[in-house]
């Protein structure tokens, strides 16, 4: 495998499918997909900017407008729900599953747009581009957050962005009710985990309730703050929550993989003007964590 090249043939049959054949509009029908793919996987791995691009990839404007109207038709959504598809069919999702965001600092060339303000539930929706471009200012300065529900093996199932100031606590709900895993033969998708792992930023007896009345179990830890309110209680403080302990060893799997999202240099630190394109390359990394374990089952 060489350094321009990342797909192999294996993997490249279980994308190709979903690759638009034309651009909808004039008629003109695509060439090279796999080619201009690399060419984006590239960058974002590299994090150069698009014009600098190798030329063996084409031209540089090919495969950045490639990449933009693969953001905005929901290419790379429709490949990571079939893979999840293909996944579950299979056996490898892990439904034991953790929740949790990442901070991705937004370079100067990502900023300097107008922005307006949104609310979380903008981020939820596939394909609008918010007014606030999901860039907002945090302790660090100007950032992205990346929100991620991932499986018990650390491969991702539901993606977000929103501005860097952004509340954890209230995105959960959101990714919740984004799990939706489409079965490949009949029958409705799966949207309930068996648990869900996080850390101290979701607790709240909203979200205990919340999973309890779905039947999930939760399996978040409980802050200094709250079991000092619930003992001054007393009796009407109710019981502590419980946690299991072997499940919440687990949690560390979310970690790992925004350590292999961050290991692309474009997704470390934002470049992207637009939320969606950077969004896109976040599914794009999403996907490649997925492939290896189904192509090798193909």
């Amino acid at each position: 495998m060489s350094r321009t090249r990342v797909l192999s043939d294996a993997e490249w049959e279980l994308v190709e499918p979903f690759m638009p054949s034309s651009d909808g509009r004039r008629g003109r029908r695509f060439r090279d997909h796999r080619l201009v793919v690399e060419g984006i996987i590239y960058r974002y791995r590299t994090g150069i900017a698009w014009r600098d691009l190798p030329r063996e990839f084409g031209p540089w404007q090919t495969v950045w407008k490639r990449h933009r109207l693969f953001a905005g038709d929901g290419t790379w959504d429709k490949v990571l729900t079939a893979l999840l598809g293909r996944a579950d069919a299979v056996g490898e999702i892990d439904w034991d599953v953790a929740v949790d965001s990442t901070i991705a600092r937004a370079h100067q060339h990502a900023t300097n747009t107008t922005r307006r303000a949104g609310g979380p539930s903008n981020y939820m929706k596939q394909f609008p581009e918010p007014g606030d471009h999901a860039i907002g200012r945090s302790r660090g300065g100007l950032s992205t957050k990346v929100h991620q529900v991932c499986d018990g093996k650390g491969r991702p199932m539901v993606i977000a962005v929103a501005p860097g100031q952004g509340s954890d606590s209230r995105m959960f709900t959101h990714l919740l009710a984004a799990v939706r895993v489409p079965r490949e033969g009949a029958g409705r998708p799966r949207t309930t985990p068996d648990a869900v792992m996080a850390d101290k930023a979701y607790s709240s007896r909203a979200h205990r309730a919340l999973l309890r009345g779905r039947g999930i179990t939760a399996v978040i830890a409980e802050p200094a703050d709250q079991k000092a309110h619930r003992k001054r209680r007393g009796s009407r403080g109710g019981r502590p929550p419980r946690t299991d302990p072997a499940r919440y060893a687990k949690r560390h799997v979310i970690e790992n993989s925004f350590q292999r999202f961050k290991q692309w240099r474009g997704l470390a630190t934002r470049y992207d003007k637009l939320a969606s394109t950077y969004r896109a390359g976040v599914f794009l990394r999403a996907i490649l964590l997925w492939l290896p374990a189904l192509a090798q089952g193909s």
